[in-house]
């Protein structure tokens, strides 16, 4: 999943620019012909999926400019850690400072809704990926369903745990609406599997630190839990649960799939 991540988000990096293309209000910032600014705002710097998807914007851009002769500057404008506020903040900074389209992915759809409504109506093209802004103006969205991602999740680690046994939900930002979704799509799939028991879903801070402490302190606190379904893999990103979870008694399965997760592979923890 990682590297089609970063070619799907080569892709909206295309597609932004030929929107971009497109502005043509009085406000808009400068054409296409001076060259492009594609503001790339993701949920955090400190999570590796989204330096994947800076990586993938970058190649695109590189890639776009050669081909049409016209400079591409992808501006990472990402906050250091989940804020959607900060997030509304970095948009109207990026209409400030000339960006000709935006691409967001949101941390809190309700705190950044106004400021993606504002730069569409100074001429910005806006578009949303892996978290959206739905009741917004930006003109398309690209994502998984996330529900299938949530059901998919629970339904590998109901296999791996041969359909019996108690789990928790690791969730990340309750405010998220990506993963509100796959919440429900991991607990939608669990209600077909009689003996697989939800603990409860628990939320945390999105970095690999603050994830794998929740994981330590819900373990803890319920050692009965046989499996974890991760609707994101942010502890999976630092290697602390190597030793602190035993592979014979606790299965993962999570979402994404990057070099820094593969010591989970390893080991089996995560199968």
């Amino acid at each position: 999943m990682g590297i089609r991540r970063v070619r799907a988000v080569g892709i909206l990096c295309g597609v932004m620019i030929a929107a971009a293309c497109g502005t043509s209000p009085a406000n808009a910032p400068a054409p296409a012909s001076r060259g492009l600014k594609v503001a790339l705002i993701a949920k955090s710097s400190t999570n590796p999926v989204f330096l994947s998807a800076r990586t993938g914007a970058e190649a695109a851009a590189r890639e776009l400019s050669a081909a049409h002769n016209v400079p591409v500057e992808i501006a990472w404008m990402t906050p250091p850690t989940e804020d959607g506020q900060v997030q509304a903040q970095r948009i109207a900074q990026a209409v400030n400072e000339g960006a000709n389209a935006i691409l967001i992915s949101c941390s809190d759809a309700g705190k950044v809704t106004g400021a993606i409504n504002d730069a569409v109506a100074r001429g910005v093209a806006v578009m949303t990926f892996d978290s959206d802004a739905a009741e917004s103006k930006r003109f398309a969205f690209y994502g998984v369903d996330d529900i299938k991602t949530g059901e998919a999740v629970m339904e590998e680690l109901a296999a791996q745990m041969g359909d019996k046994g108690t789990i928790a939900i690791l969730a990340g930002n309750q405010n998220a609406p990506n993963l509100r979704k796959r919440v429900d799509g991991v607990k939608q799939a669990a209600a077909r599997h009689p003996g697989i028991k939800i603990v409860d879903t628990f939320y945390h801070v999105e970095t690999p630190q603050d994830a794998a402490a929740e994981v330590v302190r819900v373990q803890n606190a319920y050692p009965q839990i046989q499996g974890w379904a991760m609707i994101g893999g942010w502890p999976l990103f630092t290697q602390s649960l190597l030793t602190d979870l035993d592979p014979k008694k606790v299965k993962i399965v999570a979402v994404d799939g990057l070099p820094a997760e593969l010591a989970y592979v390893d080991k089996g923890l995560a199968p």
